[in-house]
Order: C-alpha cells, then sequence, then structure tokens
C-alpha cells in the first residue's frame, strides 16, 4: 500500500510561475506511475489540509496549476480522482503522534519525508531543486531514549523511498507490485459472487478494460469460478503492465498459457466491442475447473487487453 507522503520543503522554493508548473506536472506523474501499479493502494499524504489547499511554492497554490493552459487536463482529472488523506496526521495509527522521533535532510526538519519512513511509504518531491531529483534520501533520524536516569536521543542514518519524476518510480517497481499483488490477492479470496468481482475490476485491474457486454457473463459466474477467474485477471494485469509493444509487438509476456483459438472455433469468439461493432476476441486463457475460459483481444495501440467473455468454453453445453 504505497502512501505517498509530499515534501513539504519542495514546496518552499521561491521559482516562476512556468517552473512551478512543469515541477508539479512531473511530479504527479511520478504519483500516477505508482497509481497505475497500485491504484486501490495509492493514496497521497500532504502537510495542508487537503490536496485542493496546497501551495506549491510561495504565493503559488495548487489551483494555479489546475488552471494553466500547460496543464494536460487527463493529469488533472486523475489527481483530483486519487486518494487524498491530508494532512499527515490523517494516517497515523490509532493514538500515536510520533512526538519521540524526528527527521532532518541538510540540517533541517523535514515532515513528510519522515513518515515516509515511519509508516513505510514514499517520498514525494517537486523537483524544483537538485537534491529532490532521485530515487532514494537519506535521512537523519533522531529519536528519544527515556530510560530509568536519564532521557536522551539516538541519531542514526536512514533511507527512504523517493521519487520526483516518472523514472525514480521504475527503481521501486517491484516493490510496489509485491504489495499490490498481496492486497489484490487479499481481495480476491474474500469474492463470493461474479457481481463483486464485477464491481471492483477498476480498482483491482485497473489496466485491462473490458465491454459491455461483458459484465453479463460476470454477473453470471458460478462462486466457483470467482476466485480462478480474479487470479487469472490478475496475471493479465501484470503482462499488460510490463507490456512494451515495441519489444514484443505481438502480444506481452504472459504469466500463464494464453493462446490464439483454433482457425475452425474463431467463429464462435465474435463479440460486440465498446463502439458496437463486432470484433473478433480469439485470445484466451483458461481457468479451473475445468472448461472455463475468458475471451479477450489485444488493444495494441492502448498498450492494453479488452475483455469480452468469461464462462464456459464455447460451443460446449
Amino acid at each position: 500500500m504505497p502512501q505517498l507522503f509530499l515534501n513539504e520543503k519542495s514546496c518552499e522554493t521561491t521559482a516562476d510561475p512556468d517552473r512551478v508548473n512543469h515541477a508539479m506536472t512531473e511530479m504527479v506523474e511520478a504519483v500516477l506511475a505508482v497509481a497505475a501499479v497500485d491504484r486501490q493502494g495509492t493514496a497521497l499524504i500532504t502537510q495542508a489540509d487537503s490536496l485542493l489547499a496546497l501551495e506549491l511554492a510561495p504565493g503559488h497554490p495548487i489551483g494555479k496549476w489546475m488552471g494553466a493552459p500547460s496543464t494536460d487536463e487527463v493529469l488533472r482529472l486523475r489527481l483530483k480522482r486519487l486518494d487524498d488523506r491530508s494532512p499527515y496526521r490523517t494516517v497515523f495509527p490509532e493514538g500515536e503522534t510520533f512526538s519521540d522521533v524526528g527527521y532532518q535532510y541538510d540540517g533541517e526538519t523535514v515532515e513528510g519525508l519522515g513518515y515516509a519512513h515511519l509508516l513505510g511509504g514514499v517520498g514525494i518531491s517537486l523537483p524544483l531543486e537538485a537534491r529532490w531529483n532521485t530515487d532514494r534520501i537519506t535521512l537523519v533520524q533522531e529519536r528519544l531514549t527515556d530510560d530509568d536516569e536519564d532521557t536522551d536521543s539516538v541519531s542514526t542514518e536512514v533511507e527512504v523511498r523517493h521519487a520526483a519524476r516518472a523514472l525514480h518510480v521504475d527503481t521501486h517497481l517491484q516493490w510496489i507490485e509485491r504489495g499490490a499483488n498481496t492486497a489484490r490477492q487479499e481481495a480476491v479470496e474474500g469474492l463470493r459472487s461474479g457481481s463483486e468481482l464485477w464491481e471492483r475490476w477498476p480498482e483491482l485491474y485497473p489496466l485491462l478494460q473490458f465491454t459491455p457486454g461483458a459484465e453479463r457473463h460476470f454477473v453470471e459466474l458460478p462462486e466457483v469460478w470467482v476466485r480462478p477467474v480474479g487470479e487469472r485477471l490478475g496475471e493479465l494485469q501484470d503482462a499488460v503492465s510490463d507490456w512494451d509493444p515495441a519489444q514484443h509487438p505481438i502480444a506481452p509476456q504472459w504469466r500463464s498459457d494464453v493462446r490464439t483459438e483454433f482457425e475452425m472455433r474463431r467463429k464462435l469468439c465474435w463479440f460486440p466491442d465498446t463502439d458496437g461493432e463486432s470484433r473478433l476476441f480469439d485470445w484466451h486463457c483458461e481457468f479451473l475447473p475445468k472448461p472455463g475460459r475468458m475471451h479477450f483481444r489485444l488493444v495494441h495501440e492502448e498498450r492494453t487487453l479488452r475483455i469480452a467473455y468469461v464462462g464456459r468454453k464455447l460451443g460446449i453445453k
């Protein structure tokens, strides 16, 4: 569950408006790169009372970035939809204040980066200064110790995961994926119906697409197939997340047995697509107990796949 803690010190740099807006765009791209791997678990936590109250630089509220002509509308909307748990204290464990520990960087107190270390998250910074242009930051942690006779403190160097640009996220992908996969598996194990699986696919499998007609097939899915289908969807999600069509122009590197249908059976694999046009969905995978099948087609231009059918093997009763 990658909680992203904004480094408040990176919002104290005076810079011209265009430079601040560009830095914010780069940071948002980093945040969304994390969310692309773990949409359900990603949350952005800032020092402000809310994301919309955030000041990116002295005299430069976040509204200036959102209203700038250069700001991509898609980035703005995706950021607003992200889980916002500001301010920092809202994610503290109940009853915890962390009053016995503090963090410094370059001799300055850094709260956001410190909480990222304490709570196992990632520090996020606006790349307005060279010191924030890194995927890891070393902090000095100072923790109070209380023995029977005296109260003292101990200083220790600690490292925190960090990102200011999307390329920094690449070094943390395996760690993020492990956490996302664990959370996804726990969620799938708790599902009892195809309807529940269908309702949760946007958060569990955000990179996959489905045709409008696929909903009916999921709703009709017997309980014995719910978990196996959820696991297969997870494997497809992981394959798509790593897919580079330039290196693998035909298909992603699948995590399980995935193949196209035999030519004589392809006539069974035509389904209405999202635009209403009938298209061939002959890529498929199996799931137990037999004869479970899931049919989809690759959408190369969007680097994803679109699922049209899940249920019994087509053409058999």
